[in-house]
């Protein structure tokens, strides 16, 4: 069984389409997305619409939570609060209320058998959507925060837009990274694929090139409210 999980769209269409070919090209059994679709991006409604057209699941990530009901204080620096709060806003008068009530109605993660292993999936830990787990981490930190699930084989996250895979203790850690918006200093979406075959495991992130000049051109054309996310696509960090 071959699966796909991608995550971070971030309202960008222009790359998840460019990721959604290249899945299809690999022929893929099935894919998960793994939250943040709509939010800091030029099209987050034909996002959305590219997401629910795959018919998969689909889980909440912390921008999706951060559609429905805004930022609140603390959860961002002081400094970018209200920007970020204007680009909320933005986004959302690009929505209609059924958007918004899909967003907000969408499970925070996935534990499911697949081929014969169990897979634990979730956005950026399996108890919280903002917490940030680099790919640095001590093995004791990744076990206590990412590894609660003690019947997982392999552990699927999000969340930080830097992918990585790890192995501790015989079982298999993975950040898919970001298809909208990567921050690795690489300008092209990350996703993963797990296939597995005889309850053998291969994993691998795969690297995907968008057109970003045109996305950089639709946040010109449509006035987006924060200018520093053409530089955000354009370095392919924050």
């Amino acid at each position: 069984m071959k699966i796909a999980f991608l995550s971070d769209i971030h309202g960008n269409a222009v790359a998840l389409e460019a990721v959604l070919k290249d899945i299809e090209r690999k022929q893929v059994d099935t894919i998960y997305v793994l939250g943040d679709i709509c939010y800091r991006g030029p099209e987050p409604k034909r996002s959305l619409q590219l997401v629910q057209s795959l018919n998969v699941n689909v889980i909440k990530g912390n921008a999706d939570e951060w559609v429905v009901r805004g930022i609140k204080k603390d959860e961002v620096p002081d400094q970018v609060l209200e920007i970020m709060n204007k680009e909320r806003d933005w986004i959302v008068s690009k929505l209609n209320k059924e958007d918004i009530d899909y967003l907000q109605g969408l499970p925070t993660e996935l534990h499911f058998e697949a081929a014969g292993l169990t897979i634990n999936a979730f956005h950026a830990t399996p108890d919280s959507l903002f917490d940030i787990v680099l790919p640095a981490e001590s093995d004791d930190t990744i076990k206590t925060k990412l590894m609660t699930s003690a019947d997982a084989n392999i552990y699927v996250y999000a969340h930080i837009h830097k992918p990585y895979i790890r192995y501790i203790n015989g079982k298999t850690i993975i950040n898919i990274g970001s298809v909208g918006l990567p921050f690795d200093g690489v300008r092209k979406s990350s996703y993963a694929i797990v296939d597995i075959e005889d309850k053998r495991v291969s994993t691998s992130i795969e690297r995907v090139e968008f057109d970003w000049e045109k996305v950089i051109k639709q946040y010109e054309d449509l006035d987006y409210p924060n200018q520093n996310m053409e530089n955000v696509i354009r370095n392919a960090h924050i």
